[in-house]
């Protein structure tokens, strides 16, 4: 495969480029734009500088007011500034991984070891867990080349049931999809599309499933495994592990090679109904106690890749979130298209696909799509030193998690290394019992293991972190962005579930942001300034919470006191304030519709960054500070993947689910009834005919806001359905909000 490179590609006489790359045609238009948006932030602090220090501000509360809104511009500002480095060099690429056939020969498909993870089985259904398992077994490749880890935090016997009847129907379900030709390989999402043809093979295989299924759903009613579902004496031994004391937290490592046929098999009898190899299925508990540190997903995630290197040390590992299928069943193939290509495999560290979800509302109301950082942002990532981390849907290779391109760190023992070559068959006992030994909970005791091995601690965010420090390190990353989407998941449908996860986002970004390794400081001398900005954007991300705070309260309250806070109409630094707002909202609005996004999902995009900056965003901010100084700590807590059907109902018409009586929605209402109230007074003074001229600003502010909060008014007055805001948080926030007026009519 030698010849000349085009366009980060491959050529010879006779072979096309297997992968191209090119930069986004708004590159030019974001830098001249970049500049002079520039110019009016440096006008905008003149500003307030000016009337801080050079008009001898008369009153406390003026000088208070002002430097309010100083500190809230400045965060703003840095904000922009440090977005601006993913507009800088943004590119796109494109795969053809029809062209790879022609070239690559069978030695060059490489091993896959997946790790899935999944923590709870009543959060996470194992139904979905095995919905995905499946549909990444079934991928188009050398199906002997895949191995599947799912690592069960939770240590649940009902997870490893789900498996084992997984297990069975695999062998029916792979052949079913190579002679179909399916796309959607996720039994469930196949057998509710449209897209088959009733014949009887698909009546017999959806049978199969749906009988798969009711064991699996009656068991989790059950909350035991009956005897009736223990067909031999092999599964009854397997099950006896789960004894009395045996719980989430305590318990010793388990580690199932599943079987096709009901007994553990050598790999050679391993075959489906047609005579070909099946994946290799092994089902991961990793030994807790509740005295050894667990590290949540990243501890999950090394335990994984200890075990896999023991058992098969593919030097290629998928990670997937439990609720992810697999969308693309050539998506290995997209991969190889880079792997092929000696000029980046050196220093490539993985290549990213972007999060995207099936069941999204047609508004998106929550703006769970997420599409400026799942698929506008890391463009700009990818024309620096490449996309980071994103914890799903991202291929790795093994040798990365082990030091730098060029300063490896040995392990511990040689069976870890990544260029070990497994000799004996995963079911030996010697294969089984070194597992369980670098599955233990004390084994990474005085070794490198999150530090300079493997994922990495010290944050909840164990993406952001590990790719960060890979970064640091000398390694670089691909973004891949087909147009058919590689992965499917789930997305939160409460608003609670939303706040919750981005809550435990803001926390592990404020980790890494003020640990030893802080992008700005450390990143920038081994990154450069533009990769370093870039981290910064989202180790800095909480911080939106002061000048959506300060916004949403300071001019209400002012304009309830009829103070002035912004230029007069007639003032020219009231177009200044025009330009900075409309010049910001308008590049977001242009990068969301060109990235294929609508009218109504940027503006429900836009009015959940503010509800965010009101509740967890705050909440992380103030929960990370009391952690630091020891009066709280924090915990990893799991979105829940199990579907209410009221909820559903709600989601699916576009009605905002509040219902739980959680002090986050707290804030977020105070801010819609303080705005509604400064709103109608402000309208009721202009109809009167009162001079608002030097209140117009405030006015429009207020307004923008007032609309934003349409749906926490419903929430709160029009509707009697369980979702509504829960009555003690409206008396709360009435209560709170009433506070703030009086104090606030004190100081104006």
């Amino acid at each position: 495969m030698e010849g000349r490179r085009l366009r980060g590609g491959f050529t010879t006489t006779d072979s096309p480029p297997l992968h191209t790359s090119e930069p986004l045609r708004r590159t030019a238009f974001n830098r001249l734009f970049a500049a002079v948006y520039f110019s009016a932030i440096l006008a905008l602090l003149y500003r307030h500088v000016q009337n801080l220090f050079l008009l001898s501000t008369t009153s406390l509360l003026s000088f208070s007011t002002i430097l309010s809104l100083f500190i809230s511009d400045l965060v703003l500002a840095f904000m922009w500034a440090s977005l601006q480095a993913l507009r800088m060099s943004p590119i796109r690429r494109k795969e053809f991984p029809q062209d790879l056939k022609q070239i690559i020969k069978d030695e060059d498909f490489v091993g896959l070891d997946v790790f899935i993870c999944t923590a709870d089985p009543y959060k996470e259904p194992p139904m979905n867990v095995v919905n995905t398992a499946l549909s990444l077994m079934a991928y188009d490749y050398p199906t002997d080349k895949i191995s599947i880890y799912v690592s069960d935090d939770g240590g649940s016997d009902l997870t490893l049931f789900a498996f084992m009847e997984a297990a069975e129907f695999a062998r029916h379900w792979l052949p079913f999809c190579r002679e179909h030709n399916v796309m959607e390989r996720s039994p469930q999402v196949y057998f509710e599309s449209n897209y088959h043809s009733s014949s009887p093979h698909f009546e017999k295989i959806k049978i199969m499933y749906e009988d798969m299924k009711m064991k699996v759903e009656h068991v989790m009613d059950k909350g035991k495994i009956a005897d009736e579902y223990i067909s031999d004496e092999q599964r009854r031994q397997v099950f006896n592990k789960w004894i009395k004391g045996f719980t989430r937290m305590n318990h010793p490592t388990v580690i199932q090679i599943m079987n096709y046929e009901q007994v553990i098999l050598d790999k050679k009898h391993d075959k489906d109904n047609s005579g070909r190899l099946m994946p290799n299925l092994i089902y991961v508990s990793r030994e807790k106690n509740n005295t050894s540190p667990h590290h949540f997903k990243a501890g999950a995630l090394n335990v994984l890749l200890r075990v896999s290197a023991v058992m098969t040390n593919a030097p290629i590992i998928l990670t997937q979130d439990c609720d992810m299928y697999s969308n693309d069943p050539q998506t290995l193939l997209r991969i190889l298209c880079y792997l092929s290509d000696p000029a980046i495999k050196s220093n490539l560290a993985f290549i990213q696909f972007p999060q995207r979800f099936h069941g999204l509302n047609k508004q998106d109301i929550y703006a769970c799509e997420y599409k400026h950082h799942f698929q506008v942002n890391p463009m700009g990532f990818d024309g620096l030193k490449g996309p980071s981390y994103i914890g799903s849907g991202c291929f790795f290779h093994r040798r990365a998690l082990f030091g730098g391109p060029s300063t490896p760190v040995p392990p511990e023992i040689p069976e870890l290394s990544p260029d070990h070559v497994v000799s004996k068959p995963i079911q030996s006992q010697e294969i089984l019992s070194l597992a369980h030994h670098v599955a233990g909970c004390n084994y990474e005791n005085q070794t490198n293991w999150g530090s300079k091995s493997g994922f990495r601690y010290g944050s909840l965010v164990e993406d952001y972190n590990t790719s960060y420090r890979l970064h640091c390190e000398g390694w670089k990353s691909l973004f891949c962005n087909p147009k058919r989407a590689a992965f499917l998941g789930d997305v939160p449908i409460t608003l609670f579930d939303v706040l919750s996860q981005n809550k435990r986002w803001c926390i592990g970004l404020f980790e890494v942001a003020f640990s030893k390794y802080n992008p700005l400081i450390f990143g920038s001398q081994y990154m450069g300034v533009l990769m370093s900005l870039a981290y910064s954007h989202y180790a800095f991300w909480p911080i939106w919470c002061i000048p959506v705070i300060f916004y949403s309260f300071l001019p209400q309250l002012a304009l309830l006191n009829q103070f002035s806070i912004f230029p007069k109409l007639s003032e020219p630094w009231f177009f200044l304030y025009v330009f900075l707002f409309l010049g910001a909202y308008g590049q977001d609005f242009v990068e969301f519709f060109l990235a294929g996004g609508t009218v109504r999902r940027w503006w429900n995009c836009q009015r959940m960054w503010m509800i965010r900056g009101l509740s967890c965003y705050l909440f992380g901010s103030v929960e990370y500070l009391l952690k630091s100084i020891g009066i709280s700590t924090h915990g990893f807590s799991l979105t829940s993947k199990a579907l209410d059907d009221e909820h559903s109902k709600r989601y699916g018409r576009g009605i905002f689910e509040f219902r739980v009586p959680s002090p986050l929605f707290v804030p977020l209402t105070m801010a819609a009834i303080i705005n509604l109230f400064s709103f109608l007074l402000g309208l009721t003074a202009f109809m009167r005919g009162n001079n608002m001229e030097g209140l117009g600003l405030q006015m429009i502010l207020i307004g923008f806001i007032v609309l934003n909060c349409l749906p926490v008014y419903g929430a709160i007055a029009l509707r009697n359905d369980a979702g509504k805001i829960p009555t003690q948080i409206t008396i709360i926030s009435t209560f709170v909000s009433v506070a703030f007026y009086y104090a606030s009519s004190l100081c104006f």
